[in-house]
């Protein structure tokens, strides 16, 4: 994230940090000394909510066509005829398999530990009914959920138009899987264009969402001013407590989940692992960009893991963009999170919805800081969460960044060995190369 310096002297996360104080304090300072007043009153209404929502309106206006060309030339890229075969089925189901099991942990954390609970009653009753009067089909939404088999039969969406005027994600998410498929199977003239279509819709995406989020220092200290000036210290508990949650769950993908499977399905020494992964790890960590971090993974995998070379480049170029773990495990996590905070319920059947979106969202999430925030937000409204609680999140979220980050490119390593591993011409990874 530091490279997009051209705006100025300040990386956009020391920017987002400072609206965030700014925005925080300015909250508190009215909590405490102005809290019925007619004046803040105005400010809230007239300029904080605005700015938020003006940043929140063009991060919608991105999900659709950012999600349905990325999920498209994600599976295109999978599904190359020259790699697809052993190599390609058994990273489609690594990547399904490892993204699910991060976005249960997620989830189970949250449950467990509770971080949005906490705040009065009242006062959420209040967050909701504000979100609700800006908003009011969201609130709507989440209560209308539809049964199970209801559920499972929405996935497949009757006209794609509507479902994506509707911003039925996942019925979206389907239908361009559906059209990756399609693509990848048929390979004409007409096809590649369209693939083609589909990437220059990407860049065009990713260019807007850097646009973007070059607004996103205002609008958090708009986003959080409006919620701290109602709630005054409680938010930053609650705050708190998600950022440890995130990171617990993080952590426990990261040294439980990994070297189990390293040692189960890779046959691999963890810790040899780690000692052989640690440029990449602390790349990732340092850049919180996996695309930044990807030639480092790369030469990783080959001259430190020793992973036969047409694997490690499939596997570690495919992961950069589709192997998500951390990111899909944190947007669970949010996802959860900011309904507990806003005390909408969500249900089992619910919970597994956000799973599902979550594990299609970490493959559909663009490689580049802020990616996945479309997504996340559109899932909230999804649910009937206010999208607003973004604010809250984007303050925090360059730490959280660079941890997901991390654990994004470990995933890609560790797939790597796992893959490699029952390849035919692969070597025993009984000893890595001398560091």
């Amino acid at each position: 994230m530091g490279h997009h310096d051209r705006q100025g002297r300040w990386p956009l996360h020391w920017k987002m940090a400072l609206g965030f104080a700014l925005g925080t304090v300015a909250g508190l300072v009215a909590n405490l000394g102005f809290a019925q007043s007619e004046a803040l009153h105005l400010l809230v209404t007239y300029l904080a909510e605005p700015v938020g929502q003006l940043f929140l309106r063009l991060l919608f206006m991105l999900v659709i066509p950012l999600v349905f060309s990325a999920l498209v030339l994600g599976v295109v890229e999978i599904g190359n005829p020259q790699s697809l075969g052993r190599i390609g089925v058994r990273t489609l189901l690594w990547v399904l398999l490892v993204t699910a099991l991060a976005v249960m942990i997620g989830l189970v954390v949250v449950n467990l530990l509770q971080p949005g609970v906490g705040l009065p009653e009242a006062a959420r009753a209040e967050l909701l009914a504000q979100a609700a009067e800006r908003g009011g089909a969201i609130a709507e939404k989440g209560r209308s959920a539809p049964s199970g088999i209801e559920l499972l039969l929405n996935i497949v969406p009757k006209n794609p138009v509507a479902a994506a005027a509707n911003g039925d994600l996942i019925a979206i998410m389907f239908f361009a899987l559906m059209f990756g498929i399609a693509a990848t199977v048929v390979r004409s003239d007409g096809t590649r264009r369209f693939v083609e279509v589909c990437q220059g819709v990407y860049d065009i995406c990713l260019r807007l969402i850097e646009w973007v989020i070059r607004l996103a220092p205002y609008a958090v200290a708009a986003l959080l001013f409006a919620i701290t000036a109602r709630l005054g210290l409680d938010v930053l508990l609650q705050l708190a407590r998600y950022v440890g949650t995130v990171l617990l769950a993080l952590g426990i993908h990261f040294f439980v989940v990994f070297p189990l499977l390293l040692w189960l399905l890779g046959r691999m020494s963890p810790l040899a692992f780690w000692r052989a992964s640690e440029p990449a790890i602390l790349t990732a960590f340092s850049t919180a960009s996996s695309s930044a971090t990807l030639p480092t993974s790369l030469m990783v995998a080959e001259e430190r893991l020793r992973v036969p070379r047409r694997v490690g480049r499939f596997v570690c170029t495919l992961g950069a963009t589709a192997n998500m773990n951390g990111t899909a495990l944190f947007e669970g996590v949010t996802v959860l999170f900011l309904a507990q905070f806003y005390g909408v319920e969500l249900g089992l059947s619910q919970q597994l919805m956000v799973l599902l979106l979550c594990v299609l969202g970490g493959i559909g999430a663009a490689g580049v800081p802020g990616g996945s925030l479309p997504v996340i937000a559109l899932i909230l409204a999804t649910f009937g969460i206010p999208p607003e609680g973004i604010g809250l999140i984007l303050g925090v979220d360059r730490l959280l960044d660079m941890c997901r980050t991390t654990v994004n490119v470990t995933g890609d390593l560790v797939g790597a060995v796992v893959i490699a591993r029952g390849e035919p011409d692969a070597a025993p990874p009984a000893a890595p190369a001398p560091a």
